[in-house]
């Protein structure tokens, strides 16, 4: 499910984005995408590709991967962020939703930490 107002656009910084023509209230789900879970030994193949900046950590004890479909790998990151993600790993899915009020046009961002006001440095720099 992704919401009909979500679009992907070009960002000046970060190439593209995920952006909501509408005004959102604070805790709309914006998308529940499913995602395909992989093993530890796919994730080590992972790690030597491009695909390793899109994919999740996953499981209880974070010894899978995951690739989440929809838009979710098209969110940029912010410590700022106005949506959050959880996953759900019974039902294989990710759900994205805002945490606060979000204007029409503004894009949506998420804490790529897992928590979304989490301000501990990433693996790589991030605004």
């Amino acid at each position: 499910m992704i919401l009909p107002c979500l679009f992907v656009g070009p960002t000046d910084e970060m190439g593209r984005g995920v952006f909501t023509s509408e005004s959102l209230e604070e805790d709309t789900i914006v998308e529940i995408a499913p995602v395909i879970v992989m093993n530890g030994n796919d994730r080590k193949l992972i790690d030597q590709t491009l695909l390793h900046d899109y994919i999740f950590e996953w499981g209880q004890d974070q010894k899978q991967c995951c690739m989440a479909l929809g838009y979710v790998p098209v969110y940029n990151h912010s410590y700022k962020s106005n949506c959050e993600y959880e996953m759900d790993y019974n039902e294989d899915t990710i759900t994205i939703k805002t945490v606060r009020f979000v204007k029409a046009g503004e894009e949506l961002f998420i804490n790529y930490n897992g928590t979304w006001n989490d301000s501990k440095p990433l693996w790589f720099e991030a605004k």
